[in-house]
């Protein structure tokens, strides 16, 4: 269930794995902010070569970041994301861009995809998954995958009692300006630790500049107060924010010309179920991460390479379910909690920032001085389509 990028994909895993799905998408088409952008990290990328995929058309290369504070001091750069091979490097894209070639693709290969199919119940009878619809329809299949993001319903199903998103205290929004020089070479990615926001551009091969913004707020907003505040207004906020700090915020901000409608930053605590009779979820319904670190996608993208692979060599279903959680729930729950961390870091108020900013300093001469980069273990992890899965031994490497 979920035509995203979990669902796309693990279509086509499976597929490769010689396992015929079919995908069931809530939307006429995706709606998850269309808009915006993400970066794909050197271990997403590992993964979807895996799968025989590259996106070579889409996008662009990422190779490194910079960090900054908001008063104009550089507090480090290093490669974005460890190289898990040998050229490897991290790519930045447009979620619409992605969403189709990664349809298309599953298309390609011979997956069918329908449209309008927003799962209400499903239940198992006689060894097989029977899922209903809103618009009344029905599907039955040997299993039930679902990738329906964040707000799951076959989370839901699968565990009633279920922990919900957990709100991370930060908004979001951004946009794409033209006709502003910052002076940074293309692909590059810029942080900038605000003095009182967050503040992220890089700017693509024909010069346009990709940027977002973090507005921390303690309260979550309620349903539909986001999509209420217009890209003026938005415009007028961001720019307050953002009028004390040296960079090129306050430029490229004035020069967008529609701002993104804004949205929340959650994340998934523990999910003490992931798979009950024959159904999983995978991807945010399981796992969901902060954007914080980048890693939302490739979590989900690793999720399907495993699970497919699980499928291939398990016994059973069951089996295959069970070794799959045991290859991932170490792995994917680390990862939230370090983007729990870095996002706490982006909300500190005024008698913090200097603290954070000094560390943040000395730990990227550090990591420039030594090559040690903590965050590593999440970056160089390669997944191996050939390796037979025994066990726990789903990857090349853990």
């Amino acid at each position: 269930m979920g035509g995203g990028i979990a669902g796309s994909l693990s279509a086509i895993a499976l597929h490769k794995a010689g396992i015929t799905s079919v995908v069931h998408e809530a939307y006429d088409r995706s709606a998850d902010h269309v808009g915006a952008f993400l970066t794909l990290a050197v271990n997403a990328l590992d993964a979807l070569r895996a799968l025989d995929l590259d996106l070579d058309g889409v996008g662009f290369d990422t190779p490194k970041i910079t960090l900054t504070s908001g008063s104009g001091r550089k507090l480090g750069e290093l490669p974005y994301g460890t190289a898990v091979s040998e050229g490897a490097k991290s790519r930045t894209v447009k979620r619409a861009d992605l969403y189709r070639a990664l349809r298309d693709e599953a298309v390609r290969r011979g997956v069918r995809i329908e449209y309008g199919k927003r799962l209400v119940e499903a239940e198992t009878t006689g060894g097989r998954v029977l899922a209903r619809f809103a618009d009344g329809g029905t599907a039955t299949g040997d299993l039930l995958i679902g990738a329906d993001g964040l707000r799951s319903r076959t989370r839901e199903i699968i565990d009633p009692h279920a922990p919900g998103a957990r709100y991370a205290g930060l908004l979001n929004t951004g946009g794409y300006a033209r006709g502003v020089s910052t002076g940074s070479e293309p692909g590059t990615m810029h942080a900038i630790f605000g003095k009182r926001c967050f503040f992220v551009y890089t700017v693509d091969p024909y010069g346009e500049v990709w940027w977002m913004a973090q507005p921390a707020r303690a309260d979550e907003p309620a349903p539909g107060e986001l999509a209420a505040i217009t890209p003026e207004e938005w415009r007028a906020r961001l720019i307050d924010l953002f009028r004390h700090d040296r960079g090129p915020a306050v430029d490229l901000i004035t020069a967008t010309g529609e701002i993104f409608t804004g949205w929340n930053t959650y994340d998934l605590p523990t999910v003490p179920r992931w798979h009950r009779d024959r159904m999983i979820v995978i991807g945010d319904a399981a796992h969901a991460t902060s954007s914080s670190i980048g890693q939302g996608a490739a979590m989900a993208i690793e999720d399907t390479v495993v699970l497919a692979k699980c499928l291939r060599d398990g016994p059973d279903v069951d089996s295959a379910f069970t070794t799959y959680e045991r290859a991932r729930r170490g792995r994917v729950e680390r990862v939230v909690e370090q983007g729990k961390r870095t996002g706490e870091w982006k909300a500190l108020g005024p008698l913090t920032r200097g603290v954070r900013d000094l560390v943040m300093g000395l730990a990227m001469k550090r990591m420039a001085r030594t090559g040690d980069d903590p965050s590593g273990w999440i970056y160089d992890h390669h997944l191996d389509w050939d390796a037979p899965v025994i066990g726990r031994a789903v990857g090349g490497r853990p």
